[in-house]
This record gives C-alpha cells, structure tokens and sequence, in this order.
C-alpha cells in the first residue's frame, strides 16, 4: 500500500521527495478520474454538437479590461497556500511536517514562500491582463458550446462530489461522526461514492440548466465518463488501502493462477492505520489488517471498467435521449448492489432487513433506471395508427 506518492516513489525508484508526501495516493487518482471524465465528456458533447443534437449559447463579454483587485487577490491567496505549505515542506523542520495530515491542517507553515509565491502569481494574472488591454474595453457576442463548459462542470463536480461524499459517509457513520466532529470533516478517507455523485449530479444539471445544454444528452454523454471515473477513483481506494475493503476472505483461490492479492489481501501500510503493527515497520503507516479480505475496489474498478465499455459500444447506437443515462443507472446500481455482499459497511435496521446505506442507493438507481427507460422509450414510440409529435428531445 501507498498512502501517498512519497512511500510509491520510495519503494519503486528507491528516492525520497519530501514534496510527494502531500501528494495523496487516493487524491491522485481521483485527480485522475475528474481528467479521464473530462475527456470522454469533451469528445461525446462534441459528437453530439456535430450530429446536430446540442447547441451554442451566445453571451456577452468584455475584452481589454486590466486586472480587477479580486482576481490579483484571488491569485495571490492562492499562491501564498501553495508557498506557505508545500514549500514549506522543503524549509521546515522534518518532525513539523512527517505528519503529513496534521501538517496541512495546521497554522504552521513558511511566511516568506508563501508571501513570494503569492506575489508571483498575482503578477502573472496582472502581467497576462495588461498584454491583453485595449484603449478601450469593447463588448463582443462569443458563442460558447457545450463542450467549452466542461472546465466549469468538473470544478462543480469536484467541490458539490466531495462535500456530499463527506457527508453521506458521516451520516452512515453518525456514531463516529458524534465522537469526533472535526475529524470526522476533514479526514481524508471517509467518503461515500453516492453522496458525491447525488450531490454532483444536482449541480451540474442546475449549471446546464442555466447554460441552456439539453438535458438528456448531457446525461447520455456523462454515463461513460462516470462509469470510467468511478473505475479510476477506485484504483485510489485500492492503492491507499482507505477502508473500502470486503469482509474477511478465508475462502481457498478457486484458480491458481490468480494473485494472492487480488484474492485475499491485508492492506499492509493502509492509509487508515487500520489493523495491527506490522512488526520490524517505523514510520506513520505502519499497520496491516489481522486477516486478509476481499480487494473490492479492484474488483469494481475491472468491473466498471467491462461497464464503461459497454456503454461506450452502445452509445452510438442508442438514439432516443436518456435511454443511454437509463442503462448506467441499472449499471452502476447492480454493480455496487452486487458488490455490497462481500464488502464492509454499516448497516440499518428496518422492517427485519438490515441493507446498508448503499444497498438502498443502489436499489433505487437500478429502479430509477428502470423506470427512466420505460418512459424515454415510451415518449419516442407512437401508437399505431396515430402520427405522435417527435418528443425525444423534451
């Protein structure tokens, strides 16, 4: 396990970059997950822009303003946290910062990196603004497509993802939450996939709304990035070691050319410090589980993977609006339904069934799915005899 890029590049290489140790195993492949998605987003919006389904929005913009004291703010503060802490790793003393969570929440930090990097971000905002100027500032109409969006939806996706994965996962965890509020909000594991995917979805499909991008084949063209984002993300899980593993696996290999690992594992290293001391180990991730259990996110990642694909061949030729985005909720439902049976989670009590928080989402979204493509279908299918308008792109 790899808690964070540090210990990868150490074992791997056999180099030791300071830097690395604020690069989280888990963040970097969810960094990866939002690129990937971005790019399968940007190319199917783009297909749908050329086959005539989406189009621009014009707006009004000023062009040969000089920099505003908003945006040189902005900019500075977001320098002077980049010097203040990462460059501080480099100038503070090793004990202040082997600790690396309770260092990047803490007021410790180097003033003079920070205060100079600020700096030379704001002048470069300031600088770039200035080649740009005019006598005058002057108006134009642009037209912007759906594609050049993305940016924008990813950057929702990301602050609207995480906070409501931060708080499914408090709210399936209340007990935990209870006994420790603060460290509950800023841990770096605890996060619950369909939190941020509700909370996510209700924003980008508020910012469509607003830009004028149609609804469903937005949805139609977010299905695969999701599905391949939820794979990649899962590969952070795996790596980190963050918790979302199975139940205890004592179960022999049905083949034997399986690895050990990708059978029963025990996290050794686990960026949660779960389990037992690994013994001979000195440092902070020293802890492996007691016995080994089911890798789960490696099995979701092969599984959304062989999902992604099929959306992928399909998508082409789906053309009723929403049918597509229908397909993924049954997906992803019955995947995660499937895959709660040998994973540990936390579960409610109701009526005599004891599901877990996902179980519940899960179900509702194969349901949702289902339902979804009875009706998109329905929409596009006349009775006979009658000549029903074209209702597909509602």
């Amino acid at each position: 396990m790899y808690p964070n890029l540090y210990y990868a590049f150490q074992d791997l290489f056999g180099v030791e970059i300071r830097f690395l140790r604020f690069v989280n195993s888990f963040g970097f492949f969810v960094a990866l997950a939002f690129i990937a998605a971005a790019v399968v987003l940007t190319r199917e919006l783009k297909r749908k822009e050329r086959e005539g389904l989406l189009q621009p929005m014009e707006e009004t913009i000023t062009v040969g303003k000089p920099a505003g004291f908003s945006e040189l703010l902005i900019n500075f503060i977001i320098g002077f946290l980049f010097g203040y802490k990462i460059a501080g790793a480099y100038f503070l003393d090793a004990s202040i910062t082997d600790d690396t969570q309770a260092y990047i929440f803490s007021a410790e930090g180097h003033m003079p990196s920070g205060i100079i990097l600020g700096l030379v971000f704001a002048g470069l905002r300031w600088w770039d603004k200035r080649k740009q100027m005019l006598p005058k500032p002057e108006q134009k109409k642009v037209r912007v497509w759906p594609h050049d969006r993305v940016g924008d939806m990813v950057i929702f996706a990301a602050i609207f993802g995480f906070a409501g994965a931060k708080v499914f996962h408090n709210l399936e965890n209340w007990n935990e939450f209870v006994a420790d509020p603060i460290g509950s909000l800023f841990s770096p594991s605890g996060l619950t996939f369909y939190g941020g995917l509700i909370c996510a979805a209700v924003a980008i499909w508020y910012y469509a709304k607003k830009k004028g991008i149609h609804f469903w084949h937005l949805n139609d063209a977010a299905a695969p990035a999701l599905m391949l984002a939820y794979a990649l993300g899962r590969v952070g899980c795996q790596v980190s070691g963050d918790g979302d593993w199975g139940i205890v696996n004592n179960n022999p290999k049905p083949f034997s050319w399986i690895p050990d690992w990708a059978w029963a594992y025990n996290y050794p290293h686990n960026v949660n410090n779960e389990g037992v001391p690994i013994p001979g180990c000195v440092g902070q991730y020293c802890s492996q589980l007691p016995e080994a259990v089911y890798p789960t996110p490696l099995y979701e990642t092969l599984m959304c993977l062989i999902l992604f694909g099929m959306l992928m061949a399909m998508r082409k030729r789906i053309r009723i609006p929403g049918v597509l985005f229908s397909i993924y909720l049954i997906f992803n439902g019955m995947e995660r339904f499937l895959i709660e049976k040998i994973r540990v989670n936390t579960t409610y009590s109701i009526m005599g069934f004891e599901p877990t928080q996902a179980e519940l989402i899960s179900g509702a979204l194969v349901i949702s799915g289902i339902v979804l493509w009875y009706w998109r279908r329905k929409l596009s299918s006349p009775e006979p005899g009658i000549r029903k308008p074209d209702r597909s792109a509602d």
